[in-house]
């Protein structure tokens, strides 16, 4: 059975524990951060950075308050940076968990064109061209273990297990959030297996928050680069 995150924003502190303990799980560099008007650093996600707890105030009610998001590879249900790359030595799918992993053999693949792929911009490059993102800690998970984030994070915001139980635990949580936030909502919930349930509009926590602005989710814009990508291809070889 595949595995999913549950995200509740409205238990986010903000603390980035998560953050840091995929840093340290992964064995990733720090990168150099500087003041930018927010607690919000690295200012993006990058070849070292998997995941980033975005921050940003906002007024709700004639009241400010801060909204969390720790943004992360979604690991979609049908992939698109998969489907695009049309290699599983570089891209593939776990089929036990469901993680999506890149190796190193992205190198050899059009880096531009897996970014452009991925509706919630997550993929990045190194000089090289190789790219990375998060991995849903898969050596962690099939050894039995929680993620790195969700293990460390000390509210509960963050969780994972079996797809139909972090299903299930985002709609028990939601109908109990509405309670209180009316605008509450799962984010591409029947798409994802990083289940973000936010309290606020979506466009109040960062831009690529959702697969789309409009209706169009993952599926659809999957089936859409199906139908275009051959003329795409065609188009380059005659360049």
């Amino acid at each position: 059975m595949s595995k999913s995150f549950f995200i509740d924003t409205t238990r986010c502190t903000g603390c980035r524990a998560c953050q840091v303990a995929c840093k340290q799980w992964h064995d990733l560099p720090a990168e150099e951060t500087r003041n930018r008007g927010t607690f919000e650093n690295p200012p993006d996600l990058s070849f070292f950075t998997y995941k980033l707890v975005r921050m940003r105030e906002v007024e709700t009610d004639g009241k400010l308050k801060w909204l969390f998001f720790p943004e992360q590879c979604r690991h979609c249900i049908e992939p698109p940076c998969l489907e695009t790359a049309d290699d599983e030595t570089a891209i593939y799918k776990d089929e036990k968990t469901g993680a999506v992993i890149f190796t190193a053999n992205t190198k050899g693949l059009d880096a531009d064109e897996i970014i452009e792929s991925c509706p919630y911009n997550i993929p990045r490059k190194a000089a090289d061209g190789t790219l990375a993102k998060c991995d849903m800690c898969n050596d962690r998970v099939t050894n039995g273990l929680l993620p790195a984030c969700v293990q460390t994070c000390p509210t509960g915001a963050m969780n994972f297990g079996d797809r139909e139980q972090m299903v299930a635990l985002a709609g028990q949580r939601l109908a109990r959030v509405r309670q209180k936030h009316e605008k509450a909502q799962l984010v591409d919930a029947d798409e994802v297996n990083v289940i973000y349930l936010l309290g606020e509009a979506p466009a109040d926590y960062h831009e690529f928050v959702m697969a789309s602005a409009g209706s169009h989710g993952v599926t659809r814009q999957m089936a859409l680069r199906k139908m275009v990508r051959p003329f795409a291809r065609a188009f380059r070889q005659l360049a």
